[in-house]
């Protein structure tokens, strides 16, 4: 039998780490919309879309939710690393600043995220066959 506290501090975990990613996002907007108004836009999407995901997991979670609370914070991180690797377009400035504090902040954020929603999704299995990980509190994916 699970313990509810499990399920609800979890989810609590990844709540705020969502709202974190928003968060991250709406402070860089304004630069970010002067610089390449597609990546502003892409920011209001991220931001949205990880504040519904975080009403979701408060309200009810669901499989659905979890996979939203692993792709969109996994997708910001991606973006991130291709910005400062080959570059955006608008954003070849980029290239190269991996140290901006509030994009490390960013990655930080977004990855505990992720590995909160893919411990929940289920365990790791390892090519031996061998299972890592706990497995999700009951009713954590209804």
């Amino acid at each position: 039998m699970s313990n509810p506290l499990d399920d609800s501090l979890v989810r609590a975990v990844a709540v705020v780490g969502l709202a974190g990613v928003a968060l991250i996002h709406v402070l860089d907007a304004h630069d970010t919309f002067v610089e390449a108004p597609y990546k502003g836009w892409l920011y209001v999407g991220l931001i949205a879309s990880t504040l519904v995901t975080a009403g979701l997991l408060l309200r009810r979670p669901s499989r659905a939710a979890w996979i939203g609370a692993a792709v969109l914070p996994l997708s910001a991180f991606a973006a991130f690393v291709w910005s400062r690797t080959v570059g955006l377009p608008q954003g070849a400035g980029d290239i190269g600043n991996w140290w901006e504090p509030l994009g490390l902040s960013s990655l930080f954020v977004e990855a505990c995220v992720a590995a909160v929603a893919v411990h929940v999704l289920g365990p790791v299995r390892r090519p031996t066959g061998v299972r890592v990980g706990l497995r999700p509190a009951e009713g954590a994916l209804r």
